[in-house]
């Protein structure tokens, strides 16, 4: 569209089937229009598509939702790792740290530059860093009289004496940190194709530690924090769902092997073969109800109260734990019939405190399949390779139960990374329930950009971060546009004027 004023000014409006534009120059009253997107880099029709998908719903105020990718590092070995843990970028200019994936908590904290009893260095070989509020140009302190401040209901909510909003945190270990929190903005990548994904950031509340007790201590497995992926009002989940700028549910696919690693993303991985269980209403954790084990196909004789809240502290998934735990009610039983099923392969032994077995004779193929049943039918078959860790000792081989004992007086059962390595699991909180399906995780995976029955496109991850060329930043981009439009109005009001 081109309209003449008296100054012989031309205002273009173009659009670009195969490039979008950016305004690099304005010389009086004409805009001039770049590609934003190189010439050499040709994008799909699919890819246009949801590109002008996310900035309608900008321009609409909606903001722009999509498969929010977090990587994944570590592993589910005691013995090595024992931990996964992702990375997120925080402040202005962003800076990233290593966080613990962990669905048992609701808040995203990071040490602070204060922090007193936290870690250097860390086993992980990892650089560990920490969080100085004074050098990121957006950060704030949340006051005690903010109302984000009392929206965290697992903290022990305090208020400091220079009034700011303070937490503390118990975890089951016996480890505990405490701080206060800070607004400031996260950064992260929304996937909209494979090869295509928006840097984009957000308005956030996290934790800022100040004081770390107990193994959060130790270097063995040092982290800058925790990424709480609970379903409290401050976990990551919620407060970019709030926004509209991620989907109420998130998945997980953690590689079992000792290179560890896998998948996370602020989505639903999409599984034919997914099961589901519905979560417990108004707990604190993922609660599910667990109704029986099975071992070789042989129901054990344990009474389904003892998994439940109503007589103890039921069943919880957690990935911020790395083995399993049964009360007592139930793990002398299931060791029972462990050890009755290779009792003709080897000899029962203790190897650093765990329930061990010296097989001298076949391999981890004698023991036996393990079988756990949920509410609403759902079944998670373990092999043996899901409940086992092996050791060689003097030419045999050690195998060593994951499933502990509960300590007590906690009569809770807990399914940690041992059980939720090598599956695809999604947390549907629209839904209320949790879904597994067995998979390879070092294979590309299927994620829809909405859970709760509302799927949108379906999109592949995993090879995106080969794509870096297709990376943009649409915050950057949006700005642009905003710009060129007041330009317009503005010019608009002149060739009025002079009319």
């Amino acid at each position: 569209m081109a309209v003449d004023s008296p100054s012989g000014v031309i205002i273009i409006a173009a659009v670009f089937l195969h490039a979008a534009t950016t305004i690099v120059c304005v010389s009086d009253a004409v805009l001039m229009l770049e590609r934003m997107i190189p010439p050499s880099h040709e994008l799909s029709l699919a890819e246009l598509r949801a590109f002008d998908s996310a900035r309608h719903g900008r321009l609409l105020q909606s903001p722009v939702g999509g498969v929010v990718d977090f990587p994944v590092y570590g592993a589910s070995d005691p013995f090595l790792v024992g931990l996964y843990y992702t990375k997120v970028k925080l402040g202005t200019p962003p800076r990233e740290f290593n966080v613990q994936i962990d669905t048992g908590s609701d808040v995203l904290w990071v040490a602070c530059s204060s922090c007193n009893g936290c870690p250097k260095t860390s086993e992980l070989q990892i650089e560990l860093s920490f969080f100085d509020p004074g050098t990121s140009s957006s950060a704030s302190m949340v006051s005690c009289s903010d109302k984000r401040c009392s929206s965290n209901f697992e903290s022990e909510s305090g208020c400091s004496p220079n009034n700011l909003c303070s937490y503390a945190f118990k975890y089951g270990d016996g480890s505990g940190t405490s701080g206060y929190y800070i607004s400031d903005f996260v950064s992260f990548d929304t996937v909209i194709t494979s090869t295509l994904a928006i840097n984009s950031s957000a308005p956030f509340v996290f934790g800022c530690s100040n004081l770390q007790t107990g193994d959060l201590q130790r270097p063995r497995r040092a982290v800058d924090g925790i990424l709480g992926l609970g379903q409290g009002s401050l976990s990551v989940v919620s407060q970019l769902a709030t926004q509209g700028l991620a989907p109420r549910v998130f998945s997980h696919c953690l590689k079992g092997d000792s290179n560890g690693g896998g998948v996370m993303v602020l989505g639903q991985i999409k599984r034919p073969d997914t099961v589901y269980t519905p979560l417990v209403p108004s707990q604190l954790h993922y609660n599910v109800n667990l109704q029986s084990i099975a071992v070789n196909n042989q129901i054990l004789p344990i009474d389904p109260s003892v998994f439940t809240i109503a007589t103890g502290d039921g069943t919880i998934i957690d990935t911020g734990t790395t083995l399993a735990y049964l009360p007592d009610k139930a793990y002398n039983p299931f060791v029972q019939a462990i050890s009755s099923a290779v009792s003709q392969y080897g000899r029962p032994i203790t190897y650093e405190s765990y329930q061990c077995f010296d097989i001298t004779s076949g391999s981890v193929d004698v023991f036996p399949e393990v079988s756990l049943s949920f509410a609403g039918g759902a079944t998670m078959v373990l092999t043996p390779r899901d409940y086992l860790q092996m050791f060689s000792s003097s030419g045999s081989s050690i195998w060593c139960i994951g499933f502990q004992r509960s300590q007590q007086p906690r009569r809770i059962t807990i399914l940690g990374d041992l059980v939720l390595k090598d599956k695809v699991v999604v947390y549907d909180l629209v839904r209320q329930r949790i879904g597994w399906a067995v998979y390879d995780c070092s294979l590309e995976v299927n994620v829809s950009a909405t859970g709760g029955g509302r799927s949108k496109d379906v999109i592949s991850t995993g090879q995106w971060r080969d794509s870096k060329s297709s990376e943009i930043d649409y915050y950057y981009y949006l700005f642009l546009l905003q710009v060129a439009f007041l330009l317009h109005i503005l010019l608009s009001r002149n060739f009025l004027h002079f009319l």
